[in-house]
């Protein structure tokens, strides 16, 4: 059998089994296409079993993180609530038990169903998978180094296998960076934020509102806090703590019952795999965050996007949380409200005191209070109706992650294809008019290879640029998958067609007849053939079709429910930040 792509583990000359399609590399296929193998199909291919699990797991995550609050308080000294922990290892927990649970049904799948007689394997040191912090830990789940560590120590523990192992020197660790515009510009904007939050630390109160990666516009953000009586500030984080792995702090067990079901599985495998910082570096991380200039009391603690990775901003924030700080997050991207499942939602939701949402509202709670889309305060973008037709495409790892209502793993490959039948569906001088912007990360899936190959005349833009310049020279924006993109397009009213395949971006009830009246004026489109037909009835005369009463009644609305724009959208973000006080 063969988890991974990492050749090294691959038997020569006999016939294999691939747990996935993560590990045929298409850039590598001369490696593999003729090898005599079979690939176990994916257990998640049937997404009503996905929809099962999601709401299982949760119900697993739930009691997980109240038993590993109580071990870590146990631990640590400390006292602190299943909030606390909540804010500051629930992103790690929640991110562990799913992926954990797809390695180990994958197993099941090949097992049970294949006469396997054995696996080659790295020979690589436990502590080698355990991440320092959350940050680490999603970079490295991408890996082929972590996988096939992660499957070995399964295999291992759990099933009676021949291993055959050999050596091996790699670490998981984080996946480098590619150096474009877009990230160098990241860098600069954050050396800059350092300067002005030291400038600014003496003009610190110390029971003044904290904002931080609020995903307003920089100078709307500033304009935001002086609203709300303070000196502006831009806070940043620094370098997380790091720690070696010490077993003798990771003896500890949670509940367990006994057997091999994946439960006790996951309880016997979290001691093991816990990131340094919230066991080793647990004391490191809480002096550091008792160095940071930020407010000792906040009114009230705004984020839209420091609440998954950044453990430095986790841990100050479940501190004051704890004293009774209101903990504000706004909306960060699409699916919120929309998805099927989605534990980014779930999460967020869970550990805030007031959800900011950019349109949507539940009846039942009074937590989630729509104020409009934070990202768009102030910002306009036209579109060029002789330009081409910019297509964005979606980025998935080749292993899953964390769960909602997109294409997992190897579904990447049903998403391309859909992607190929609508360019091949446009008549070819609509052909040549498209640029398709491909995801930034490529996770090893060969994007750019793959599109060449299929079509070589097609143009393409690495995803290095910012997206507001393609926008600006495009006549149509071509969504195709259920996410952030389509919600700015139609925000800024920018000629939108949005294709994806419903079983793989599941809708929930509350927002289908949403998604039918868009569908009723060809703006939304569950094939990629309808959605090429519609660009090629329109393309002619964009203007003539978008700006039809029709069609912009339908936008307002939906912009209205999902992705608000107004000149007072700052007044109610306002409003909404000082009712949370």
């Amino acid at each position: 059998m063969i988890t991974t792509a990492d050749e090294r583990t691959w038997p020569r000359g006999r016939r294999v089994l691939f747990l996935g399609e993560w590990a045929r590399l298409y850039s590598r296929r001369s490696a593999w296409k003729d090898l005599d193998a079979e690939v176990v199909p994916y257990h998640w291919d049937d997404r009503e079993k996905l929809a099962r699990d999601y709401l299982n797991l949760n119900v697993l995550y739930e009691e997980l993180l109240r038993e590993l609050a109580e071990q870590l308080n146990r631990l640590h000294q400390v006292d602190h609530s299943v909030r606390y922990w909540r804010i500051l290892i629930g992103p790690w927990l929640g991110y562990f038990v799913p992926v954990l649970f797809d390695r180990w049904s994958m197993l099941e799948c090949a097992v049970g169903n294949y006469s396997v007689a054995g696996v080659r394997a790295l020979e690589t040191p436990p502590e080698q998978l355990i991440p320092s912090d959350m940050g680490q830990f999603v970079d490295a789940v991408c890996t082929d180094a972590w996988n096939e560590g992660i499957w070995t120590q399964l295999l291992e523990d759990w099933w009676p296998m021949a291993i055959e192992k050999s050596a091996s020197t790699d670490a998981p660790g984080r996946r480098p960076a590619p150096a474009t515009e877009k990230s160098l510009l990241r860098q600069s904007k954050r050396t800059v934020a350092r300067a002005i939050s030291l400038l600014m630390q003496p003009l610190t109160r110390r029971d003044e509102a904290f904002f931080i990666s609020s995903y307003l516009p920089f100078w709307q953000d500033l304009r935001l806090q002086w609203r709300l009586g303070q000196v502006p500030k831009v806070w940043t984080t620094g370098e997380m703590p790091r720690s070696l792995v010490d077993w003798g702090k990771r003896r500890w067990k949670l509940r367990q019952a006994g057997g091999a079901d994946f439960s006790n599985v996951v309880r016997a495998m979290i001691p093991r795999h816990i990131p340094t910082l919230y066991v080793e570096g647990y004391a490191a991380l809480n002096r550091a965050c008792s160095l940071l200039p930020w407010p000792h009391t906040p009114r009230l603690i705004f984020t839209s996007n420091a609440f998954m990775t950044d453990d430095m901003f986790k841990a100050w924030a479940a501190e004051k949380v704890e004293h009774g700080a209101p903990f504000v997050i706004g909306q960060h991207g699409g699916q919120y409200g929309v998805a099927l499942f989605t534990f980014p939602e779930y999460h967020q939701r869970a550990i805030s005191d007031r959800w900011l949402s950019w349109g949507w509202r539940e009846e039942t709670t009074s937590k989630v209070r729509p104020v409009g889309n934070i990202k768009l305060v102030g910002k306009k973008l036209g579109w060029d109706p002789n330009g081409h037709a910019l297509m964005v495409e979606m980025g998935a790892p080749r292993y899953s992650g964390i769960l909602y209502s997109v294409p997992l793993a190897s579904q990447w490959l049903d998403y391309f294809e859909f992607q190929c039948r609508f360019v091949t569906r446009l008549p070819e001088h609509l052909r040549a008019a498209v640029l398709v912007r491909l995801n930034l990360d490529d996770y090893q899936w060969d994007q750019a290879g793959r599109w060449r190959d299929r079509f070589p005349d097609i143009h393409i833009d690495s995803g290095g640029k910012p997206i507001a310049r393609l926008i600006e020279r495009c006549r149509i924006y071509v969504s195709t998958y259920n996410a952030t993109t389509f919600l700015e397009s139609l925000a800024l009213n920018i000629p939108t067609i949005m294709f994806w395949n419903a079983a793989h971006f599941e809708l929930r009830a509350s927002a289908r007849p949403d998604f039918e009246k868009l569908k009723s004026v060809g703006i939304f489109h569950e094939t990629p053939e309808a959605a090429a037909q519609q660009m090629a009835a329109v393309w002619d005369d964009v203007s003539s079709w978008w700006n039809t009463e029709r069609i912009q009644s339908v936008r307002r609305e939906f912009c209205d429910r999902y992705t608000r724009t107004s000149t007072g959208l700052l007044d109610d973000l306002e409003r909404a930040l000082r009712e949370a006080m």
